[in-house]
């Protein structure tokens, strides 16, 4: 029974080191040393690559989300297995070190993409399409720079052992930080995606970055062995151990997709605040968009009226609140030079403006004040739809400093009353 036992375990050991784990019935394509040349290097088509061992755990468990990744991406992007137990020279020459390891070959086919991402076929589908989408954009001409835009490396936020609990820690903010060190080849690599993530999420999601050879101490804080090392932070209080490890991809959009997705998590419905001062509108318009509503005059619209309005503002700031938009609003002619500069007066009232503070433009709401006029109106607008003006004098106009609504109704002015028992109204007659 023994010798049974021993010999049972003796085949399954060399079945597994000789099996593929994808039948052939599957869409992954078993990929040896005899075609990897002609299907893959001197093919026109993207692939993704696993390189796997037939007895590593992790790669059986990889096994349903690769399958399914290859069935999604079947006709528009080639998905492949090796199998490096047998194909060892294959493996060494494409540097694996580890199982399962999965590479991208786009654009140049000797030297592919390491993918970093989650082990899901939804992060897989992602980054091959991101490859893709590269591709389109050379045969088109167009530069492409961090995942299409351009970023700014102003807007990372650079990090040190004297600054981080005080920025981070001790902030409501989102935060994306990267522990990197200047000689490390990877770190040069994610910069310019680094860089264009800060800019595409500036107003919503801070992003920084540390030397940790130089602050060492916040660098084993963080428990940091490898470079470079992406740690989130939630939104909201948080210490030391809020830090969670990012496991998505590395190109701008996979950061830009993995914070967004985090910020919707618990984002809170935007505040509408009343325009006091100055520095009410300059924090709304501190973000991507701000919207702006001029209501009616209190006289002309009692407590229950205007309450209906700003119950309108907060629905559609609950509807729109994963843009991260500032929301505020004015009472009709309290602020003159802003309505003249974003030429609201003239429609009526109430009346709305969306402006983007960063370009100086702004878009007028030609429909009517309601949740349906406003969600069209606002639905086309994060679509990159509808007609822009440039905001007169380029530049947030001057604000009057006014006192909060009371929430109550309006009283209108009472004249004083007037004694004419020592009035001479012959007198006054003659100086009419």
């Amino acid at each position: 029974m023994v010798q049974l036992l021993n010999a049972a375990i003796l085949f399954i050991g060399l079945f597994y080191q000789t099996a593929a784990l994808y039948p052939t019935t599957s869409d992954v394509i078993d990929l040896t040393e005899n075609n990897f040349e002609k299907l893959v290097t001197k093919g026109d088509e993207i692939w993704i690559v696993e390189f796997y061992a037939p007895w590593c755990g992790h790669c059986q468990q990889f096994v349903p989300e690769f399958s399914k990744a290859a069935t999604a991406l079947k006709g528009v992007i080639k998905v492949g297995g090796v199998n490096a137990d047998e194909h060892k020279n294959l493996a060494g020459r494409f540097g694996v070190r580890g199982f399962p390891t999965v590479k991208i070959f786009g654009a140049n086919k000797n030297k592919p993409e390491d993918y970093n991402g989650a082990r899901t076929a939804q992060g897989l589908a992602d980054a091959a399409m991101s490859t893709l989408k590269n591709r389109i954009n050379e045969k088109l001409g167009v530069k492409q720079s961090s995942g299409g835009r351009k970023g700014n490396t102003e807007d990372v936020i650079e990090l040190t052992d004297a600054n981080f609990d005080k920025l981070v820690l001790n902030s409501d903010d989102m935060w994306l930080v990267e522990f990197f060190a200047p000689w490390c080849g990877h770190c040069k690599n994610l910069a310019p995606h680094w860089a264009h993530a800060a800019t595409e999420l500036k107003g919503k999601v801070k992003v920084g970055a540390l030397d940790a050879t130089v602050h060492q101490s916040k660098a084993s804080e963080y428990g940091v062995q490898g470079y470079p090392t992406i740690k989130f932070f939630p939104p909201g209080k948080k210490d030391r151990s809020s830090a969670e490890d990012y496991q998505g991809g590395r190109t701008g959009s996979d950061i830009v997709n993995f914070a967004l997705d985090k910020l919707s998590e618990n984002v809170p419905a935007p505040e509408i605040e009343q325009i006091l001062n100055e520095k009410t509108l300059k924090d709304a318009c501190d973000k991507p968009l701000c919207v702006i509503s001029v209501l009616p005059h209190i006289l002309d619209c009692q407590s229950d009226c205007r309450s209906s309005y700003i119950n309108i503002l907060k629905e559609m700031g609950e509807k729109y609140k994963k843009k991260m938009w500032g929301w505020v609003w004015s009472e009709a002619g309290t602020q003159p030079e802003l309505e003249t500069a974003l030429e609201i007066g003239g429609f009526g009232y109430p009346a709305m403006a969306v402006l983007n503070a960063k370009k100086m433009k702004y878009s007028l709401l030609r429909g009517s004040f309601s949740s349906d006029g406003i969600n069209e109106f606002l639905r086309d607008l994060s679509y990159g739809r509808g007609n822009t003006a440039p905001l007169k004098g380029a530049a947030l106009p001057k604000i009057s400093d006014c006192e909060p609504w009371d929430g109550k109704d309006g009283v209108p002015p009472q004249d004083d009353d007037i004694d004419l028992s020592d009035v001479d109204l012959d007198d006054l007659k003659t100086e009419l």
